[in-house]
Parts: C-alpha cells; structure tokens; sequence
C-alpha cells in the first residue's frame, strides 16, 4: 500500500514519515493528479445551474489528495532532498503547472466562476469568490486562441526554470568546501571552530572547514583576521550560481525576466511589476519604488559614515587599501566592540537554541494562550522535532522545527505546511514546519546562536503563528494565504519580542551555568540593536531595488551589467553588497513568490513597527487587550479581509515610513 495514499492513523494525522518512501511520490502523484482533474471535470460538468456550494465549495475539495502529497514532497525537496527527488521535482514541475493551467483555462469551470455573485454569501465567502475569480483571469482564463496556448507554455516553461535555478543554488552550496588547519583558526570564537570541526567531519575531512552555509560563512567574516580567506569565502559566497558550468543561473534567470514579461503583456499589463503589484497592498511600482528611496538616502548617508570610519580601522591595521566587502563585517564587529563593548563570543553563549524556542514558545503563551508539548512521533530528519500546540483544551495545530543546515537542505529559513487549516465540512488544523540553517554543534556542545540568529528564529515562528491560529473556513484563505506584502507583518512583528528585557532577563540565560544575562550586557545588547544599520539597510533596499527594476524597464540582454546599471544609479557603496546577488535570488528567481515583490519585507516593516508601538501605547508588550485584538485582526483572520480592512482594525490608522526609520535607528 503506498503510504502517501493510505489512511494516517497517526497522531493528528502527521505524515508517516517512517512508512514514506521515495518510490511512493511517482505514483501517488499520478494518482493524486488524476483524482483532481476527475473532480474538476465533473464540476464543470455539472448540469445544475452554478453556485457557491456546488463550484467554488467543490474545487475547495476537489485537490485533497493532491494537496496532501505536494506538502510531504515540497517540504522534503526542500528540507531533505536527494537526488531521487531533485529528478522527480524536475519532471513534476512542468507537469504541475500544465495541470494548473489546465484547470484555470477550463472554459467550463470558468463560465461557472466568473457567474457567480457575491448576492447572499456571507463575508468570508464573498471574499473567497472575489478571490477565486481574480486567480483565475490572472491565469488567463479570459485568453482565447493562441495567446491561451501561449500563457500556459510560458507557465510551464518557468516552472521548470524556477525548480533549475533552485537545483543550481542547492548544487553550488552543497558542493563548495574550504578546507582549513590550526593555522587558519586565529581570532575565530570557540563555537565556531566546534562547528567547522563537524562541518569537516560531516564530509568525511580531517581538521576544520568552512561551506557555504550561511551559520558558517557569516561567523568567520566577522571573526577571522585573515584577509586572504575573507576573500576567498565570500567571493565564493557571492559567486553562487554563477560560476559557470551546468549549475549557473544566469541564463535562466535571463529567460525568466523575457516570460515573465512575455507573460504580464498576454494579460494586458505594462510590465510583470505592474501584473505582480496588482493586487497587493502596494499596488503599483511607482508606490514600492517611493517607500524604498524614502529609506534609500538616511540608510546609505549612515553607511557612508561607517565605511569611512571602518577604512580608517583597515588603514590602522597597515592595509592601505580600500575597503572591500570581505572585510565589512570583520571591522564592523571590531567597531560594534569599541563602540558597544559587545562581541558575539560574550553574547552567544545566552541564546542556546533550546532557550530561544522555549522563549518563543513563551511569548506565545503570554500573548495568546498557546502551549507546546513536544511529541513523540517519527519525522523525516532525526533533527527534526514537533509539538502538539494548545489553546486551554483546544488543539491548535502541530508544529515541526527543523533548525539545523545540512547538505540535503537548500539555505535561507521558512515557514512551510504539511496541512493548512480549514471548517469547511470538518474542522481541519495546520501541521505547519520552521526550517533554518543554524550551525550544529559537535555532539555534546550546547547549539548556540547569534542574536541575529534568534531574530531568525522568531521571525519563523512569527510565520508558524500565523498559519497554525487561523482560524477561517476555506483553506484558499486560511493562514498566510494573503497578500505578499502583507504576509511579513505577524512574522517581523513576533520579532519585537525577542528584543523585550524581560523576555532576555527569562531566556537569554547561560547554556552551562544558567545564569541570567548580566544586566551591564543586557544594556549593551540593547544599546547595539541598530548598529550598523546602514549597512543592512542598503543591502536590502538595492536588492529590492534591483528586483524592480528588473520587472519594470526593458527586459535585460545581460542579466550582470543590468543589476550592475541598477546599483550604479543607485550610488551603491563600493564595500557593500545586495543582501541576494541575481544569480542566486532564489526569493525572486526560484519561483514568482517574491519576484517583483521583495520589498515587501520593507512594506511590512512599515508596518510591523508601528503595530508593536500599539503595545507600547497601551502599556506594555504583553497588554491583553491589545494581544486580543492582533489576534482577532491579525493572526487568526489569514486572506478573510483586504489587508487593510485588517489592519485599520487592529491599529485604526495606517503607519508612514517614520515607524520605520524610528525603528531602525535612522530618523
């Protein structure tokens, strides 16, 4: 019996990891695929007269089994992938998006859709239906002849070029490793020395080394007073994708921006930034491209200041060269020592991964009622581990963290689903999964974090929160299914807490003597919680940037020389570099998620500050009034109401760039 297609009687019906096979996906799919399309036929089919009930509620059915197998295989491709999988993902990704194509041009289905009104739907539904139809004329549904032919070889097409481009990133991180001796390990903290020792042993290397893992890579730019392997990491780093050879990205990411357009144009769009924005709270190009120069000039006229006062600590170190982006970090975190008293070896030791999860789990609690017992159950890595997650008796919905980088897991942190939340014919609740790459100590070391590391963490599982406590009645609404440049509020706004004293005087305690972080480093931790804020500010904003310029003008003939042109209007600073160069911006090129659309961690910041100051108003980060109503508004409500609708209703009025600047240190 194949496992995927089986009952799980397991607890809360987690996948069965342990009866799962790789050889189980092929023909679950296959059987999984022609369920769905069997299930859409006869709804179109259907000769009664269409409504509510009998089209969008029966397409709402008609993918579970299909849904059910995607989210076991895209999670693992993701997290723990072979190459078994990396083929079969290979083959899948055209497949699917010919199957969505299909369903979304089905002339029946449409003409069912698109009659259809909102008369005497509830509000949910009435969302749901405006939702449904504006999905399917964005997928062309209202196309005829060969321009209908067209879009759904264009889709197929940049299916298979998202998953190449995935499968390249993967590929070149996997595959880079800098071997290193006693003599390379000066300056380097002792858990990071503990952490490329297992990296080393990890491939079956004598002494230490380095990967390409961010944990790793980050760590030693900023420790290592060796310029020569600075250079050499991050040039490795930045080469991502684009080193020549069958893994590089750059022709696909070329080919993409040419569909991508090709594709917005069939639609009646001016560019794919126009398709994109259509739709989201931004709305246009114009609005994104005026919030990121808003930040643009206060973030790089802090930059400038600091780069001017790192090359002066580069000269006194008798390199009289210009300051070069290997050699940011290692002087900023030279500079944050003189300035702050604060360096990561003294910090790091308070944030253990255990404390932080707990501290996480704890702010949860306080905030929203919520509980976590860890269970018992087989998962698909032995790293991984999951909780049953409570509200009083209630249960909420069951979450996995998997939080350490290995070579089967691309690089970056998300938030994913094994199963979203939905009432419609029986109450439905989230399986939903963290992933991140921290660096895995050694067995028998704590496993440590930077406090950047804990800001990732509760990023994350700001997103957990937002899928596992919804609370809606469609799952095509339910937790994070909302606009892009809403979807990063309730994740960079759980983020606020981390930084909250007593949360750090509870959690951030030492993981071998458990006492509490002294307060004379409480207050430098907090006095250095903007520092170099310049620098991070620009990396993101000329990413972002870049982004929409690719999406807006002409398509480029080289994708290098156009991010290049991009930068250089921008007057990027030499030392710096865009947080996500092109041909490894798997945000914007791994799929159309974030294309067109990255700024939107900026869009929700603007938003995320203001909303934490709400708290701050009402008296403090744990104000119950206040918790209740981001609850209601916030992170139970999914896609229910325009965003907003939503958020007018938590905060009653909507914020300005000034939040954020305030925020970061840079009004």
């Amino acid at each position: 019996m194949n496992a995927l297609l089986s009952d799980w009687n397991t607890p809360f019906e987690i996948p069965p990891f342990d009866r799962i096979t790789e050889a189980d996906f092929a023909p679950a799919f296959k059987a999984a695929l022609k369920e769905a399309r069997d299930n859409t036929a006869a709804i179109a089919a259907n000769p009664e007269p269409p409504s509510f009930a009998n089209t969008i509620e029966a397409m709402e059915r008609a993918e579970a089994m299909l849904e059910r197998v995607s989210g076991v295989f895209f999670n693992l491709a993701g997290a723990d992938s072979t190459p078994a999988l990396e083929a079969l993902q290979r083959d899948l990704s055209p497949e699917l998006a010919a199957y969505h194509s299909e369903i979304m041009m089905n002339a029946g289905l449409w003409a069912r859709v698109k009659a259809l009104t909102p008369d005497g739907l509830t509000q949910e539904q009435a969302r749901v239906l405006e939702l449904y139809q504006k999905m399917f004329r964005r997928a062309g549904a209202d196309l005829t002849g060969n321009a209908k032919a067209r879009f759904a070889a264009i889709m197929q097409r940049l299916a298979t070029l998202g998953t190449g481009f995935s499968q390249n990133l993967l590929h070149d991180e996997r595959d880079w490793f800098l071997p290193l001796d006693d003599t390379d390990l000066e300056g380097l903290p002792e858990d990071l020395v503990s952490a490329m020792k297992a990296a080393a042993e990890a491939r079956g290397k004598a002494g230490y080394g380095l990967t390409l893992s961010r944990s790793l890579a980050m760590p030693f730019l900023q420790a290592s007073p060796r310029r020569d392997l600075r250079e050499v990491v991050f040039k490795a780093w930045e080469a991502r994708g684009a080193n020549g050879g069958e893994s590089d990205n750059r022709k696909i990411a070329l080919e993409m921006l040419a569909l991508r357009d090709e594709r917005a144009k069939l639609l009646g769009y001016d560019n794919f930034a126009a398709y994109k924005l259509d739709g989201e709270m931004a709305k246009t190009p114009v609005a994104v491209r005026d919030l990121l120069m808003q930040v643009w000039q206060p973030a790089k006229a802090a930059a400038d200041a600091d780069a001017t006062r790192l090359t002066e600590m580069l000269h006194g170190d008798g390199i009289n060269e210009a300051l070069a982006p290997w050699d940011w970090r290692y002087y900023a975190a030279k500079l944050q020592k003189e300035m702050h008293d604060l360096d990561e070896a003294e910090v790091k030791p308070y944030f253990g991964l255990d404390n932080m999860i707990e501290a996480a789990f704890d702010v949860a609690g306080r905030l929203f009622g919520l509980s976590f017992t860890p269970l018992d159950v087989p998962l698909y890595h032995p790293d991984a581990r999951a909780w049953e997650v409570k509200q009083g008796e209630r249960h909420i919905g069951v979450f996995i963290g998997d939080y350490f980088a290995r070579p089967s897991k691309r690089s970056g942190a998300w938030c994913s689903r094994f199963r979203a939340q939905s009432a419609m014919d029986k109450v439905v609740r989230p399986i939903t999964v963290n992933v991140c790459n921290f660096a895995k100590a050694p067995a028998g070391e704590p496993d440590l974090l930077t406090f950047d590391d804990a800001r990732t963490l509760f990023h994350e599982f700001g997103h957990a929160l937002h899928s596992l406590m919804s609370d809606v009645t469609y799952g095509f609404i339910s937790g994070t299914s909302v606009a892009r440049d809403f979807v990063e509020l309730p994740s960079q706004l759980f983020e606020h807490w981390l930084g909250v004293p007593e949360v750090l005087e509870k959690h951030a305690r030492h993981v071998k003597t458990g006492a509490a972080m002294p307060e004379s480093l409480l207050k430098r931790l907090k006095a250095a919680e903007n520092f170099d804020q310049g620098f991070a500010t620009v990396e993101f904003i000329s990413s972002a940037i870049v982004d929409l310029d690719f999406h807006t003008g002409a398509v480029p003939e080289d994708l290098m020389q156009a991010q290049a042109a991009s930068l250089q209007a921008l007057g990027m600073p030499e030392a710096i570099t865009m947080r996500h160069a092109s041909p490894q911006f798997a945000h914007i090129f791994s799929g159309d998620g974030y294309a067109a659309g990255y700024y939107s961690y900026m869009w929700s910041e603007v938003m995320d500050a203001d909303a934490f100051e709400a708290f701050t108003e009402a008296g403090g980060p744990f104000d119950a009034d206040t918790a209740q109503r981001l609850a209601a508004q916030i992170y139970t409500a999914g896609g229910s109401k325009d965003p907003e609708t939503l958020y007018l209703a938590f905060r009653g009025k909507m914020p300005d760039a000034q939040a954020l600047l305030k925020g970061r240190g840079l009004a």
